[in-house]
């Protein structure tokens, strides 16, 4: 069995609450040591972000697995030089503060890189370094409301809130990944680091690709559900049935919609799955109307033998019983110490190539819990280490 692919490669982390702590897991799961740096006190906010085990919250356990702890306070006097002793050994640096913090603190990418001429810094914002809005605060809803993605989501000219972190995630984390990774590359040739500049609405107005293509030729605004995949057509929107329950019907082509409608007992509408306007306002209610003559599993179970590109619509404990998330490993299940037995039962395992299995589960660590060996590593003496402590510049943990 191979070793993961990361294995070995040194990664600092001072982010919080989500996208820089997904990016870093996803670098766990591919082999990194991934140190954890956390302000004392509270740490990362995510710690306590409800619902709670015992001494953290489970979205704090779910995305911090596979990594280590270390208490640091770089507003001490000794903080910023205890981070730059770190940085010597380190490969790559994350961190989630505005543009200019780090610089403040005296360890901002061009003074570490001084140190460590081949560290990959990645610095993880919601606008970016640069432009009017660079200082600003925002979170996930306003980078997609600002990227034009969250104009186009929703019906009837009602725009609707998505139920997931798609800037935070898409734009900002998985960005951030595909340019440490990138930067990796490059270094083997060069030897030199590099500065990534991760901005969340950066990230996710790209993922609005498709519409911008079609727009250009088409220049008519896109209001909400008025794109072709965002629910302008009867072939490929979302269908409530008699249960309440919800169907994905993806039948897009026209040979997937037209085996759709003879399965469904309406084989005069295989013409109108990609109709617009007044003809498709026409004929919808009829289309909702067969669909909400059956339950959900009614409908799944009657189109089970026809190629058509339909889906149940499940909710998050369906997904976990799943026969696709049981048959492809979806999901693992690891218990935390400080948590007790049924805390986390379970977790989304890596998607990962089969040939590089994940490392195995070390649950999140506690605040500080690897500060002395971190340090010790890094070369930092024992009196150094109880000089520091006993002045709030680290925290060991209890």
């Amino acid at each position: 069995m191979r070793p993961p692919p990361l294995q070995g490669l040194r990664v600092l982390d001072l982010t919080r609450l989500l996208p820089g702590p997904y990016a870093t897991l996803v670098l766990a799961d591919l082999g990194a040591e991934i140190i954890k740096i956390e302000a004392p006190g509270g740490g990362d906010y995510a710690r306590w972000y409800p619902p709670l085990g015992g001494r953290m919250s489970a979205l704090f356990a779910a995305l911090n697995r596979n990594k280590r702890g270390v208490v640091l306070n770089l507003k001490q006097p000794d903080g910023p030089a205890i981070l730059r002793r770190l940085v010597q050994r380190a490969d790559v640096l994350f961190e989630s503060f505005r543009p200019g913090v780090m610089d403040r603190l005296g360890v901002g990418y061009d003074a570490l890189k001084t140190i460590n001429p081949g560290l990959i810094y990645c610095a993880i914002t919601g606008y970016g370094q640069e432009g009017p809005l660079a200082d600003q605060a925002g979170h996930d809803l306003n980078y997609l409301a600002l990227s034009g993605l969250l104009g186009t989501t929703g019906r009837a000219g009602e725009v609707i809130q998505p139920g997931f972190q798609a800037a935070d995630v898409a734009g900002g984390a998985l960005y951030g990944v595909i340019g440490v990774l990138a930067a990796l590359h490059a270094r083997d040739r060069s030897g030199e680091g590099a500065f990534i500049d991760a901005a969340m609405t950066d990230g996710v107005a790209g993922l609005g690709i498709m519409m911008h293509a079609r727009q250009a030729l088409a220049p008519a605004e896109l209001g909400p559900g008025q794109d072709e995949l965002a629910g302008d057509r009867l072939c490929y929107r979302v269908y409530r049935c008699a249960d309440g329950k919800h169907l994905a019907v993806g039948a897009l082509e026209p040979k997937f919609w037209a085996t759709l409608c003879a399965a469904i007992g309406a084989p005069h509408l295989a013409t109108d799955g990609l109709a617009t306007g007044a003809r498709r306002d026409g004929i919808q209610p009829a289309v909702e109307a067969l669909f909400a003559s059956r339950t959900r599993d009614a409908w799944v179970a009657h189109l089970a033998s026809s190629d058509v590109c339909v889906s149940p619509v499940l909710s998050l404990e369906e997904v976990r019983r799943s026969p696709q998330a049981e048959a492809r490993g979806w999901f693992g299940q690891h218990d935390h110490p400080s948590e007790g037995a049924t805390f986390l039962h379970q977790h989304p395992n890596p998607a990962l190539v089969r040939d590089h299995p994940p490392p195995p589960v070390q649950p999140a660590p506690t605040m500080g819990a690897d500060t002395r060996e971190v340090l010790t590593a890094a070369g930092c003496s024992a009196d150094e280490i109880a000089a520091w402590a006993a002045a709030g510049a680290i925290g060991l943990g209890s």
